[in-house]
C-alpha cells in the first residue's frame, strides 16, 4: 500500500508518494490557503491540489491512501478540522484525524490531520500571549521525535516563514507552542524595504557569527526597528560584506525570537530544557549560536540532521497513516470518523 502525503501551507502545496518509507514521487504547486483568503473561494486551491496530486500519481497503478496536513485543514483550506487542545500525544493526533471525500480533488477519501492549539479557557487581551496555534508543525514535531528518538522534555525549534517553538514533555506530548513571524519579517525586510539595496535582495549565504551576535546585541539594546536601519548604515559607512550585513539583520531578527522563547506566557520555559533545532542549515547554525551564548539557557542544544529524502512532515504523516491503516485492519471502522462528500460550506 502506497501512502500519499499532502502538505499544504499558506503559499505552497507539496505532494509526495511514499513506498516502503521512501519518497518515489514528489511534486509541488505554488498554491495555498492564501489564495482562498484573497479570492473568497476554494477553486484555485482545489485545482492546484488536484493538479499536484494527479502529477504525483501519474503512472502509478498500486493502491494508495491519501493523508493531508497543514493549513489545508483550516477554515480557508479544503476541509476544516478543529484544533486539538494540548496536551496532544501522537495517538491523540491519530484519533483526531478525519476522512473526507472531495470529488473535485480525488475519488477516494483524504485523511485530514487536525492542528493543535494551546489550552486557554477564556482568551482576552490580558492573556492573549498564552494562546497559540499550529497546523502542520504538529506532524513535523512527531516526525522529529520519531526520527531522532528525542527523550524527556524538549523545545522543538522549527524556523520558517512562521517560526514555531514547540514544547514537548517526557511523554512525548505537545504541551504548548509559540509562533513568530520572523521569517516573513526577514523576507519583507530583505526584498521590499530600503534594505533591499544594502542586501542585494538576498538572504545570508554564509553565516558571519560575529555580525550575527552584534545584530542580536543591537536588538537587545535599541530594539528591532533601529537595528534594521543599522544594516543600511553598515552599507553606507563601513566596508562590511553582504554576508556580514545579512548576518547582522538575521541576528537582530532572531533575537526577537529568543525573547519570545524566554518570556512568552505560552511556554513558561525552564532554562534547563533541552533544545532541538531543525530547518535550513544557516538558520540552525544561527539559532544554535545565539541560544548557546545566552545565559538564560542551560540545557543541551542539538541541531537535527534533516534527511531531504525523509522530510519531517512526511515522516510524521506517514507514521500516522500507517497507524490508521493498522488499526483499520483490526476494527471497522477504526475511529468515530465519518466519510463526508463534497466541499464543506
Amino acid at each position: 500500500m502506497l501512502i500519499v502525503t499532502i502538505d499544504a501551507g499558506t503559499t505552497n502545496t507539496r505532494v509526495r508518494v511514499w513506498k516502503d518509507s521512501r519518497v518515489i514521487s514528489d511534486t509541488s504547486e505554488s498554491v495555498g490557503v492564501r489564495d482562498t483568503a484573497i479570492t473568497g473561494n476554494r477553486n484555485k486551491l482545489i485545482n492546484g491540489v488536484k493538479k499536484a496530486l494527479d502529477r504525483a500519481l501519474a503512472g502509478i497503478s498500486e493502491p494508495y491512501e491519501i493523508v493531508a496536513s497543514g493549513m489545508i485543514t483550516s477554515d480557508v483550506g479544503l476541509y476544516c478540522v478543529p484544533h486539538l487542545s494540548v496536551p496532544v500525544s501522537f495517538n491523540d493526533l491519530v484519533e483526531g484525524t478525519v476522512a473526507h471525500t472531495i470529488p473535485e480533488v480525488s475519488a477516494q477519501p483524504i485523511w485530514f490531520i487536525p492542528g493543535v492549539k494551546n489550552a486557554v479557557a477564556t482568551v482576552d487581551v490580558e492573556n492573549i500571549d498564552a494562546m497559540d496555534v499550529m497546523r502542520g508543525e504538529e506532524v513535523e514535531t512527531f516526525g522529529l521525535l520519531m526520527q531522532h528518538n528525542v527523550k524527556g522534555p524538549a523545545l522543538i525549534v522549527l524556523p520558517g516563514s512562521h517560526s514555531k517553538f514547540i514544547l514537548t514533555d517526557e511523554k512525548k506530548q505537545i504541551v504548548s507552542c509559540v509562533t513568530t513571524m520572523a521569517g516573513e519579517l526577514l523576507d519583507v525586510l530583505t526584498h521590499q524595504t530600503i534594505l533591499a539595496n544594502s542586501l542585494d535582495g538576498q538572504f545570508v549565504t554564509k553565516l558571519d557569527n560575529d555580525y550575527l551576535q552584534k545584530g542580536a546585541a543591537s536588538c537587545r539594546r535599541v530594539g528591532l526597528a533601529r537595528s534594521c536601519f543599522t544594516v543600511r548604515l553598515l552599507d553606507l559607512f563601513t566596508q562590511s560584506t553582504h554576508n556580514q550585513r545579512a548576518s547582522y539583520l538575521l541576528g537582530a531578527t532572531l533575537y526577537s525570537d529568543l525573547q519570545a522563547i524566554k518570556q512568552s506566557m505560552a511556554l513558561n520555559l525552564s532554562p534547563e530544557t533541552n533544545i532541538i533545532i531543525s530547518g535550513k542549515q544557516v538558520l540552525k547554525e544561527a539559532l544554535a549560536s545565539l541560544i548557546s551564548t545566552d545565559s538564560f539557557f542551560t540545557g543541551s542544544i542539538v541541531q537535527a540532521d534533516d534527511d531531504p529524502q525523509r522530510p519531517l512532515s512526511g515522516v510524521g504523516a506517514l507514521a500516522l497513516m500507517e497507524t490508521i491503516l493498522c488499526r483499520h485492519t483490526v476494527s471497522q471502522p477504526p475511529f468515530s470518523s465519518v466519510l463526508h462528500q463534497g466541499i464543506p460550506t
